[in-house]
């Protein structure tokens, strides 16, 4: 048996919206706070063992999610599979994650002025103690102007563009960032494909581990 045998795609969210997180609600708009960030990937604690809630998550699950994210830990953006993509997107799918906004100029990698603190803000969170030790994956996406080929290339290079960021001005460990690109495949606002809003990130935080207090 595989807990992998069922597609998930990265479910694009308004960003006035709540955001669906694994145990929780966060809210992230032009002016997302490291706070807000922090509170969204910060691991939920496991049901207690007399609320029958839901089963507590199967070490071996675990195990193999552990291993496949160490293929992937390493690898350069461009390397990843469709398999492997869809993939990680899965995995994505019962974590704690954010999506933020995170614009990029048109038909670049660069990040647009306006979005330089919500950078900030997410590598003040990533600096914080409580999520020390967790590997997180930074999902690139674009908007559906252009062909699929080189959309998947933009959004590659805007996830390692953030990525990059972190490393550099946060001493982040760059093995604890796995970066992914989806292309114009997983749009937030699909009736209006070209909407700059498309031009996004998403923060994935894969571990399962509970946050000690």
């Amino acid at each position: 048996m595989t807990h992998f045998d069922k597609f998930f795609g990265l479910k694009a969210i308004t960003l006035t919206a709540a955001l669906s997180l694994s145990a929780g609600l966060a809210l992230a708009g032009d002016n997302v706070t490291s706070g807000q960030i922090l509170d969204a990937l910060k691991p939920k604690a496991p049901v207690t063992r007399g609320l029958s809630a839901g089963p507590q998550a199967d070490p071996a699950v675990q195990a193999k999610e552990s291993t496949f994210l160490n293929t992937v830990r390493n690898r350069p953006t461009r390397s990843l599979s469709t398999g492997e993509r869809e993939q990680i997107a899965e995995l994505a799918a019962s974590k704690p994650k954010i999506d933020l906004e995170i614009q990029f100029d048109y038909n670049s990698a660069d990040i647009a002025k306006t979005s330089v603190p919500s950078v900030q803000a997410l590598g003040k969170a990533l600096s914080d103690p409580a999520l020390k030790g967790s590997t997180f994956v930074v999902a690139g996406h674009t908007d559906a102007i252009g062909g699929e080929e080189y959309n998947q290339g933009l959004s590659e290079r805007r996830a390692d563009t953030i990525k990059k960021y972190l490393v550099q001005n946060y001493g982040l460990n760059g093995t604890d960032l796995v970066t992914v690109g989806y292309g114009k495949t997983k749009l937030k606002d699909t009736a209006n494909g070209a909407d700059p809003i498309n031009r996004r990130v998403q923060v994935v935080n894969m571990d399962t581990k509970t946050a000690s207090k």
